[in-house]
């Protein structure tokens, strides 16, 4: 059985999702909504045969929608997921949980007194790459760990992809801290356990509607000290890097889905197994969300989860 999906936001994630999705095949697709007509429009073009809903209380009471993709902006994602969870439906939200840290413990509190399926899409929960390092943490081969890098830098920021995700710029709800950090917050989290947070400092735009252009942050995990920079501009290629340094073994985690490791001399690629690295991480994503929600054995976060990464996040924000 295909479980059927219904969509709330149109832009730029629910247009990944729907494409990974139809290229997955194993889901049924009920239908979308979205406020601004761009979305819709753009939507129409791009998917002509899925059915776009009037209001989003139509699409998630629909009978047949078993699931609801919760991917607007943060700050609404509280209002949706609580139509849906008054429904009757599981939930899928996009990360983060939210932008206001109290709103998102209320949610939580909510989704878990009512017993509602809940996930969130952290695609770390089940790649590849992540999968190595956990496995060769517990087996000793990686050594002891004596810490773990973060690195960052967006040439442009919202990336050219994003371009009609205008909020992604903006500092209420967007920022690279909240979009692209907050991924790593919990693939730490995951191989780590629980982090707190000690010092951190953003540099913000003049212009107060603008999120932050640099950011610095350090993390503890039970004594592992994990090191964050990040920023925007400039010219050159965009870093996305995660490095654990062990006494044994190091991996350096890059460009989202591709592993390399090092015993002490150059690194050397892994998982030179796969074709399409990024494809075999969407497919996983989706291959671990089948099973949640057919209540199989998986590997999916839930809202607690993202709660823990937004309580981080949120800090690092607030500090400048």
């Amino acid at each position: 059985m295909k479980p059927n999906i219904a969509f709330i936001g149109l832009g730029v994630m629910g247009h990944r999702m729907l494409t990974n999705m139809r290229a997955h095949g194993g889901f049924t697709l009920v239908g979308g909504w979205d406020p601004d007509p761009g979305s819709r429009e753009r939507t129409r073009a791009a998917f002509p045969d899925l059915a776009l809903a009037e209001n989003p209380g139509e699409i998630i009471g629909d009978p047949r929608t078993e699931a609801v993709y919760i991917a607007c902006p943060p700050a609404a994602h509280k209002e949706y997921a609580l139509a849906a969870i008054e429904a009757g439906k599981t939930v899928f939200c996009e990360k983060p949980l939210g932008v206001d840290v109290a709103e998102s413990r209320a949610l939580v509190a909510r989704v878990e007194e009512s017993g509602t399926p809940n996930a969130v899409n952290f695609p770390f929960a089940d790649a590849r790459a992540a999968n190595t390092i956990e496995r060769d943490l517990r087996d000793g081969t990686i050594g002891e760990v004596v810490g773990v890098d973060v690195r960052l830098h967006f040439s442009q920021w919202p990336r050219g992809w994003q371009e009609t995700a205008t909020w992604l710029a903006e500092r209420a709800e967007g920022g690279f801290v909240r979009e692209v950090f907050s991924h790593f917050v919990y693939l730490t989290q995951r191989l780590f356990g629980p982090a707190t947070l000690g010092h951190a400092s953003v540099l913000y735009p003049a212009d107060a509607e603008l999120c932050e252009t640099q950011f610095l942050a350090r993390l503890d995990c039970d004594g592992i000290p994990v090191s964050v920079a990040g920023g925007s501009g400039g010219v050159g290629p965009d870093r996305v890097e995660f490095t654990v340094w062990g006494s044994k073994r190091s991996y350096r985690l890059w460009d989202w889905n591709r592993l390399a490791s090092s015993a002490g001399g150059a690194w050397r690629d892994e998982l030179t197994e796969l074709e399409n690295p990024r494809q075999d991480g969407y497919m996983r994503m989706l291959d671990n969300l089948r099973a949640f929600l057919a209540g199989q054995a998986h590997t999916m976060p839930g809202f607690r989860d993202a709660l823990s990464v937004q309580e981080i996040v949120e800090e690092i924000l607030k500090r400048s």
